[in-house]
């Protein structure tokens, strides 16, 4: 009586399905370094818009 063994059946998500999950990774990733390049900017451009406002008055100061 020759028994033949089924290979173990391993519980992996097909092809489809783990591409699916790499697309929805990178988009969540771009998103975010998106976000954050976006955060990053509006912080230099009002630390530059201050940085011009104190000049300025520096400049006032000075010359009256």
């Amino acid at each position: 009586m020759a028994r033949q063994i089924e290979p173990a059946r391993e519980n992996k998500p097909s092809l489809a399905k783990r591409g699916l999950a790499v697309v929805v990774v990178v988009v969540v990733l771009a998103l975010l370094v998106h976000l954050v390049i976006g955060v990053i900017t509006t912080i230099l451009v009002f630390a530059a818009i201050i940085a011009v406002i104190v000049a300025a008055l520096w400049a006032a100061k000075t010359l009256f």
